[in-house]
């Protein structure tokens, strides 16, 4: 699109729907298109994306990722997905991690994306669980946002800088169990 995409620019954009993702880039790039490029930039978009998952492996899970799966079940507490991606099932599937998850609710299943809490509370219902009692995990400050917005609690993997909204803030998932969870997240509610 004849600009320049810096590393900071991409902030944005997690956990943004696939339009209000190129809305986000439209406006950095200082560009206007008519509804139907918009809609042939996203197809394109889905296209490349597409084409460069279908080599993903149960090896590209982010670090402690699966570990905690595992930890949080072994508890039998209920787990669920909640993503913007219409890919999300897909991704799961390439990881071989479908069937951790109790629910799945992606950018198929919701008609507004976060911070707007549908997706959240979606989730809660599949689980059966209300939104009060759950906690997110989330690497986006819209979907912070969208957690706060459902009356959930939040955790934010990432920075501090992005995610400043979450009840706690890591800087990854690595070595991380359910109970460690639990432990930092009432050790930082307390201070």
């Amino acid at each position: 699109m004849g600009f320049d995409f810096k590393e900071q620019d991409n902030e944005p954009l997690k956990g943004a729907s696939r339009m209000h993702s190129l809305e986000i880039i439209l406006d950095l790039a200082g560009l206007e298109k008519t509804m139907s490029e918009k809609d042939a930039l996203c197809r394109k978009k889905n296209e490349i994306y597409l084409a460069s998952i279908e080599e993903m492996t149960r090896n590209e899970i982010l670090p402690g990722v699966a570990h905690l799966i595992e930890t949080i079940q072994a508890h039998d507490i209920s787990i669920s997905l909640g993503s913007a991606s219409r890919n999300a099932r897909h991704i799961l599937d390439l990881l071989e991690i479908t069937n951790r998850f109790d629910a799945i609710v992606d950018g198929n299943d919701v008609h507004r994306g976060k911070p707007d809490p549908e997706v959240f509370l979606l989730a809660s219902e599949k689980l059966g669980v209300p939104p009060h009692q759950c906690l997110v995990i989330e690497d986006a400050a819209k979907g912070i946002q969208a957690a706060r917005n459902a009356g959930m609690l939040a955790v934010g993997i990432g920075d501090l800088a992005n995610l400043d909204r979450a009840d706690l803030v890591l800087p990854n998932l690595k070595n991380m169990t359910w109970t460690g969870l639990l432990k930092k997240l009432k050790s930082s509610m307390v201070s």
